[in-house]
């Protein structure tokens, strides 16, 4: 066979039905490269000795497989890696070429057609889809659906703010008023119960014992710790009576009000001594040595001491500031009002009871003359009156006490507040004392330069010295202005809560002032509303029955067993 002829034909090397080995060998070497294609075909070639005579039909056949496999050949450029296998390829391959057609076949090969998806949403998992159906590239995530808010948490409203739930809370009871020592040594010692949720405290409920001078300790240590803050003074001191039950009362409540208002407050609730004070087991040990590592500052010294800034007294302070100027006659008229009402109280106070025990002796009286009646139906009426005063006596009493405990115990708190808060008034004095002494030694500082300037560079040391000197005292007047606005801002802000409390101590004060007014009078009215029944059954004999007096073995009392004759009894023994 002629190759050149061979080669005239652009599709000699591909025909159908051709029986020659070199196209059959054509045909099984389309599904390899195009490289590999070449070379057999160069190898059939050179063993061909036609071949070997003339070298342009070589170099022919090397080109045109390519050209024929680039431009025309009808299974694409895949080759036969698309195409189905099976009895009608080689029909198919013979057909002209149809690129819609083929242009389907990858589309219903590759991936499966737009109309027959199924209906509904789609599968996130794609669980139902066949693995041969999938797209070679990597497969999309799953859709996430978006959080849904709780419904416990959407209904629930919270029942404090997160400012009152990041803030710890105090609950201090001061309680167990009794008497310890000796006659020399004698004082009353109290147990101070602490609930807390603070994380600076080790447990968190805890109690100890402390006594009066104890509470002392605390008032002055806090008020020179936080100086323009206003401290919750303890009661004053009492030399006379000081163990008398209602005395030792109205202490206890004052005090228990006082480490309540001192562990609400937000500076002092974080001071290290009330966390001493409150936990500490061997207090009077944990004092001295703390006095030992930091000696208590005098009243004179304090934060100003500290930062190396002299307190002087000065000539007389005049406020500058309108608003604090205000603030002091305010509170000056506050205080004399408070005093004046408190000495109101006290007479109040007294004359209940003067009444209970006027209504004592009166049913003393009625008693006496109960017993030398001889007509039942007048003395009957009488005993029971007696008995009546009797109660009247102990509801005086009563009343007396909680007026104290209720709101005399409020104004007296409020006029040692007023007290506390001129101390601070007196520390924001001193402070301004000190800036302008601090400014004072500025000047002279400044002036000891500028004389050494003048002199020349002569004295160079001396001046180097003078300017560390002034340098010195620019800090210290800075320092002082800012602790006086400092304070002056703490203060403002202490004022305001200081009238917001007020408020709400007297309005709860005067509330419970009231209501055991009201019982009080309640149950007096209930009293003679019985007793005036038992007057209107006058025709029973039963109602005004004395039970039968049982004379005891004991001769010298010649008391009776029931609680009239005991009374009667000690009525009678005081008369005596």
């Amino acid at each position: 066979m002629d190759l050149g002829e061979a080669g005239d034909s652009p599709w000699g090397d591909v025909p159908s039905q051709s029986t020659s080995k070199p196209p059959t060998f054509s045909q099984e070497s389309s599904t390899k490269t195009q490289d590999a294609e070449a070379s057999q075909q160069s190898q059939s070639s050179i063993k061909s000795p036609t071949g070997r005579a003339s070298r342009g039909p070589i170099r022919r056949l090397v080109a045109q497989p390519t050209k024929l496999e680039a431009v025309d050949d009808p299974l694409g450029p895949l080759g036969p890696l698309g195409a189905n296998t099976g009895p009608g390829a080689d029909a198919q391959a013979d057909e002209p070429p149809a690129p819609p057609q083929k242009e389907q076949m990858v589309i219903r090969t590759t991936m499966p057609q737009p109309a027959q998806k199924r209906a509904g949403p789609a599968d996130p998992h794609r669980i139902d889809d066949d693995d041969l159906d999938r797209p070679a590239g990597p497969r999309a995530p799953p859709p996430v659906q978006a959080a849904q808010p709780s419904p416990v948490r959407a209904t629930g409203q919270p029942s404090v703010s997160i400012e009152q739930a990041a803030k710890p809370s105090f609950h201090i009871t001061v309680g167990d008023p009794h008497k310890v020592g000796d006659l020399t040594s004698s004082h009353i010692v109290y147990s101070v119960r602490t609930k807390t949720t603070s994380k600076g405290y080790k447990q968190p409920e805890f109690e100890v014992k402390r006594r009066y001078r104890d509470f002392l300790w605390l008032y002055n240590t806090m008020h020179g710790n936080n100086p323009g803050v206003v401290v919750p003074p303890p009661p004053e001191k009492q030399a006379l009576n000081r163990f008398e039950s209602n005395f030792v009362e109205s202490r206890r409540a004052a005090l228990e009000k006082m480490l309540n208002k001192i562990a609400a407050h937000p500076t002092l609730q974080h001071d290290p001594d009330l966390k001493l004070f409150l936990e500490s087991e061997s207090f009077n040990v944990d004092v001295k040595h703390k006095e030992r590592r930091e000696p208590i500052p005098g009243e004179s010294k304090g934060v100003l001491g500290s930062l190396g800034i002299n307190v002087g007294g000065g000539s007389k302070f005049v406020e500058q500031d309108d608003w604090f100027h205000d603030r002091r006659v305010y509170l000056d008229a506050l205080e004399n009002q408070l005093k004046a009402l408190m000495k109101s109280m006290d007479i109040m106070v007294n004359q209940r009871k003067a009444m209970a025990e006027a209504a004592g002796e009166f049913s003393a009286s009625l008693h006496a003359l109960s017993t030398v009646e001889l007509s039942p139906t007048l003395s009957g009426p009488l005993d029971a009156l007696s008995d009546l005063q009797l109660t009247i006596r102990d509801i005086y009493d009563r009343q007396a006490q909680q007026d104290v405990l209720t709101f005399g115990i409020t104004i007296d708190e409020y006029i040692r507040l007023i007290g506390s808060v001129k101390q601070a008034f007196s520390q924001r004095q001193k402070a301004f004392y000190s800036w302008h002494s601090a400014e004072s030694e500025l000047q002279k500082r400044k002036a000891s330069q500028d004389k050494l300037l003048r002199q020349g560079r002569s004295q160079q040391d001396r001046l180097n010295q003078v300017g560390a000197e002034v340098a010195d005292a620019e800090r210290k007047v800075h320092q002082a202005r800012l602790l006086f606005e400092d304070m002056g801002r703490l203060m403002r802000s202490e004022l305001d809560r200081f009238e917001r409390e007020k408020v709400e101590d007297f309005k709860s004060s005067v509330e419970t002032f009231l209501e055991s007014a009201v019982e009080a009078q309640k149950e007096l009215i209930e009293k003679w509303e019985t007793f005036l029944m038992q007057l209107d059954a006058e025709d029973d004999e039963t109602v005004f029955y004395r039970p039968p007096v049982y004379q005891s073995s004991d001769k010298s009392t010649g008391r009776g067993d029931t609680a009239v004759d005991r009374a009667r009894a000690t009525i009678d023994e005081d008369s005596d």
